[in-house]
């Protein structure tokens, strides 16, 4: 009797949980210099006072979609509440082009401080490759808490802060975050616009930007979530820009 009825009462108490937990679309257009709209990201995040779920689905459109082979990509994070922020347990990104699939699982020890990475591949719906590692640094971060986390995470303005992020390893997680004082944003203001609760610039170093370095300007709502960012100077074609929709 006793047994049934702690059953009965952990039922009610996951039932509770669930009644609480909150979701929140967030839907993105990305932009990209000459060639206008190239596509869609749409972020649903579901959370609690312990837990939370983010998932992204990222489609091409337009010459994009034609040059890329139609490629859908997939980012799932999952993971539990630490003081407001949301730390990731998991992270697992999916890409899928015409018959062939790339899906990489990170799992997050934070016990033991480690990340352990397998990497799997499939051509024609056969499994070609499947490969696990240990990576060489430790985040509680992906790069999806890291952007949901960003409007929390920051308290300080005037100061630039190093964040580490799970899906980085060429950069070994590292992203520096500046956040300007409101006496020196007017620069941030002309490209992402005013009204913004907080200015802020990501430096990642990549081949991909000119100079082997782009600067990503952050817009964060009053809701604490990204409004507008922009990548200055990519390449030869100009600004790519991710504008919220939703």
């Amino acid at each position: 009797m006793i047994k049934k009825l702690l059953i009965l009462l952990a039922l009610f108490m996951l039932m509770a949980e669930m009644s609480y937990a909150k979701t929140t679309q967030l839907n993105y257009k990305a932009t990209f210099g000459i060639f206008g709209t190239v596509g869609t990201i749409k972020n649903t995040l579901t959370q609690n006072a312990k837990t939370y779920t983010i998932k992204t689905t990222v489609k091409l459109a337009g010459l994009a979609k034609v040059l890329m082979g139609g490629q859908v990509e997939e980012y799932i994070s999952k993971g539990h509440m630490e003081n407001g922020l949301m730390i990731s347990d998991k992270y697992t990104m999916t890409s899928t082009k015409k018959e062939k699939v790339v899906k990489k699982e990170y799992v997050i020890n934070h016990k033991k401080k480690h990340v352990n990475k397998r990497y799997r591949k499939w051509l024609k719906g056969k499994l070609v490759q499947d490969s696990i590692n240990k990576l060489k640094f430790y985040a509680k971060d992906d790069l999806l808490t890291l952007y949901f986390n960003l409007g929390y995470a920051v308290k300080q303005k005037g100061k630039t802060y190093l964040f580490k992020a799970v899906g980085l390893e060429k950069q070994q997680g590292k992203v520096n975050i500046t956040v300007p004082s409101d006496t020196k944003n007017t620069s941030y203001k002309k490209d992402l616009g005013a009204g913004a609760k907080l200015y802020a610039k990501a430096l990642i170093h990549q081949k991909n930007f000119r100079k082997k370095k782009g600067d990503i300007l952050l817009a964060i709502g009053q809701d604490g979530f990204i409004k507008k960012s922009v990548i200055k100077d990519v390449l030869m074609y100009g600004d790519a820009k991710l504008i919220r929709t939703k």
